[in-house]
């Protein structure tokens, strides 16, 4: 609960208004409850962090659960398309604004990086191979390299100004096209 609420501190106000208080605050708790079980700014981000992955890898065996197979390159473009659309939109939006956030702080921080690393997932495994399947070259470091593509979709979408939250399901498809070949 904690966490979660430092999540959405995080998202709404950045990484200088994730304070303890503002953690009570937005759950609703007594000053001093976040400090109590998270009793430096350190804990608190290493907490957010580790639930904050907690979160990403849940959604991610989820699409990979209710997807359908991936059998030609449309079926892997439109499941990539669904992933930025879910995470530059509503609450996935948020927690991308998140993410962000601790992925710049883990450069100064070895314990958030760790945290942070990314982790194998159904997802994941789903992509490389389908890569693996075609004959693609050293499918391992190729998923890498597209997901890395589809990660910075992700933050363009969540942080260009002037732009649609998420673009159209068209152009983020288009994009994620130009990315796969």
């Amino acid at each position: 609960m904690l966490a979660d609420a430092a999540l959405g501190v995080l998202a709404d106000a950045g990484m200088r208004g994730l304070t303890h208080r503002a953690v009570d605050a937005a759950a609703g708790l007594p000053a001093g409850t976040t400090s109590a079980y998270y009793r430096t700014r350190s804990a608190l981000l290493s907490g957010l962090v580790r639930r904050l992955v907690e979160l990403d890898q849940a959604e991610l065996r989820a699409a990979a659960e209710h997807a359908p197979a991936l059998r030609t390159p449309a079926d892997l473009v439109r499941g990539l398309a669904t992933l930025v659309a879910a995470r530059t939109s509503g609450e996935g939006r948020r927690r991308s604004l998140a993410r962000y956030a601790c992925v710049l702080e883990s450069v100064r921080d070895p314990e958030l990086r760790a945290i942070l690393v990314p982790r194998r997932n159904p997802a994941r495994e789903a992509v490389s191979t389908f890569l693996a399947e075609r004959g693609v070259a050293d499918p391992e470091s190729r998923t890498l390299t597209l997901l890395a593509c589809v990660d910075g979709l992700v933050l363009d979408r969540v942080v260009a100004p002037g732009r649609a939250p998420g673009g159209t399901r068209e152009e983020i498809e288009g994009l994620v096209t130009a990315a796969l070949r």
